[in-house]
């Protein structure tokens, strides 16, 4: 190339191909994400059982959305919202590692095989498909991995148009690296990874690589150093997106940080050994040189021995993996964390609709296990005579219902941000049953609140309930806590194990007993067992038990779908 403009014009060219990349791969993997959702849950969820089966499990599901991050991510998700346990996260990302290889394979392809003739019948496909409501998703797929070959097919056009084979500059300048210093493989490192945290996309960092090989320029030792800085550059994405999150989601992202350098440490120990055995694998001798077409193949055949060979070493130490990161993160809790905290879910990890579903289904039916708490609460001041106990519960009370409001809101603000993505039908009504759900646990919690504060004013009042009234609300309240705790079995477990029918049961047997005391209170007083204002609160709160038992039953018709 004669001038400098022409540099500048082919940097920008350069530049914006590799945004085509980032752009193409993140387009084929939300649309596989999104076609398989519920698949990605069942496989994640069901088929992690030991290490090995949790392994293979992340290489499957990364070859199959093409991205590492997405499936770390989803990991930590997964660990945040209690789906995964933290040893099956680290069996998956160390899969997902593996995976990630299937994209410096297809890449390689790129560069040696003219793709041209298969990229622009797909984008024809894509673009018909995408005006297809049923087959949006396959379009936005075949339009993402088009997108992709097209980067890559300008990518090396660019390579060849750059000719800095040729530019005397260029060559001396990666000449004057001596590429048998172990501190110059430590810096090219250090730039991989550096670079791998800015641009976050692995794919983009191996895709320059690969240029600045394929043309000559870049030793292919130093090309080596650039992925492996690349693989701890990639933990980012895991890393960032935990940071909000729970305990055992930021432990999870910090085992995949670990795991990618200790695979450096160890590979810096053998370096030169063990990249000349990858290269004599491809039949490439780095003494010779040349040969430069076979070098994107030697990227990506060490991209799969480094990692193949990392989980070898480390799949049996998953147990120790786990002390150490709960070592290096240790439980912060005190015992006094406020109740009804969000324990699942964090906005900014949302990555697919199902899985965000999934963590507010976990969120909702923590909320529930937290206002039977607060009922509970309700039941202990039954029990208690002394007013300064009373109040100190009741002041309890007050305080678990406003941060019961609270969690109300933040998980409809979440449910909020999932409806604003493409919902399928099925991802739509969940969503519509979980906004219900949360609204009618509210409602439980302000039955809670009012019936201490009912209780209060009695006991301001200097009234008491006698033998016979206290027998009878205690017999209503245990009702309601049977029904309480079946409604949360129904959070809690799948649908298909449980009938409706017994919701019902505990419905009637609540309406039946508040016809009974709500007669039977009216006769007490007409019979001058107790005063008014006696009678009065003990009416007040058998109407308010039973409508807590409402709540409970549109709980339990919004989890069935019965909206």
């Amino acid at each position: 190339m004669d001038t400098t403009q022409d540099y500048i014009v082919l940097l920008f060219k350069i530049l914006g191909t590799l945004g085509l990349l980032i752009f193409g791969m993140r387009m084929m993997s939300t649309a596989l994400q999104k076609m398989a959702g519920p698949q990605l849950r069942h496989v994640l969820g069901r088929m992690t059982t030991n290490r090995i089966t949790g392994m293979l499990t992340g290489t499957a599901v990364t070859c199959a959305v093409q991205s590492s991050s997405a499936t770390t991510v989803m990991t930590v998700s997964f660990v945040s919202a209690g789906l995964l346990t933290l040893g099956q996260a680290i069996s998956v990302i160390m899969g997902a590692n593996i995976g990630t290889t299937l994209t410096a394979w297809i890449m390689s392809l790129g560069y040696n095989v003219d793709l041209t003739n298969v990229v622009f019948p797909a984008f024809l496909v894509g673009i018909l498909l995408i005006y297809h409501k049923r087959h949006r998703y396959i379009g936005d797929f075949l339009f993402g991995i088009a997108f992709m070959f097209f980067s890559l097919v300008l990518l090396s056009s660019a390579g060849k148009e750059l000719d800095l084979e040729h530019n005397q500059a260029v060559m001396q300048f990666f000449a004057s690296f001596d590429t048998s210093s172990h501190l110059t493989i430590l810096a090219f490192l250090a730039i991989g990874t550096l670079i791998t945290c800015i641009v976050q996309s692995s794919a983009a960092v191996m895709a320059i690589t690969i240029l600045l090989c394929s043309t000559g320029v870049l030793p292919i030792y130093l090309g080596i150093a650039l992925v492996m800085g690349e693989n701890i550059g990639t933990t980012a994405t895991a890393n960032l997106a935990a940071l909000g999150a729970n305990t055992e989601a930021r432990r999870a992202a910090l085992a995949h940080l670990m795991f990618n350098v200790f695979g450096v440490i160890w590979v810096m120990c053998v370096f030169y050994p063990f990249v000349d055995l990858v290269c004599r694998l491809v039949g490439y001798d780095p003494a010779v040189g040349g040969q430069v077409e076979r070098l994107p193949v030697v990227l990506a055949m060490f991209h799969t021995c480094f990692n193949v060979t990392n989980t070898a070493i480390l799949i049996g130490f998953i147990p120790q993996m786990e002390k150490l990161v709960r070592w290096m993160l240790p439980d912060k809790g005190d015992g006094n964390e406020e109740h009804f905290k969000l324990q699942y879910i964090k906005s900014h990890l949302i990555q697919t609709p199902e899985i965000a579903i999934l963590q507010a289904q976990k969120e909702t039916a923590h909320y529930g296990q937290e206002v039977q708490q607060m009922f509970g609460l309700v039941k202990d001041m039954m029990q208690v005579n002394d007013s300064d106990k009373l109040e100190e519960i009741f002041r309890e009370i007050e305080k678990e219902e406003d941060s019961s409001d609270e969690a109300e809101i933040n998980i409809a603000r979440f449910l909020e941000q999932v409806s604003d993505g493409h919902l399928s039908d099925d991802s739509k009504n969940k969503t519509r049953q979980l906004l219900r759900e949360i609204g009618e646990l509210e409602s439980i919690g302000d039955s809670c609140f009012r019936l201490g504060r009912t209780i209060c004013r009695r006991d301001e009042q200097g009234k008491a309930f006698d033998e016979q009234q206290q027998s009878r609300l205690s017999e209503m309240m245990s009702l309601c806590e049977e029904a309480l705790t079946q409604m949360n079995q129904v959070l809690n477990e799948p649908i298909d194990q449980h009938d409706i029918r017994q919701t019902y049961y505990y419905e009637n047997k609540i309406n039946n007993m508040r016809d009974t005391l709500k007669n039977w209170n009216i006769n007490a007083v007409n019979d001058h067992q107790y005063d008014y204002a006696v009678g009065t609160a003990f009416g007040d709160l058998v109407g308010e038990l039973e409508k807590l038992g409402d709540y409970i039953v549109n709980v339990v018709e919004a989890r069935f779908g019965q909206l």
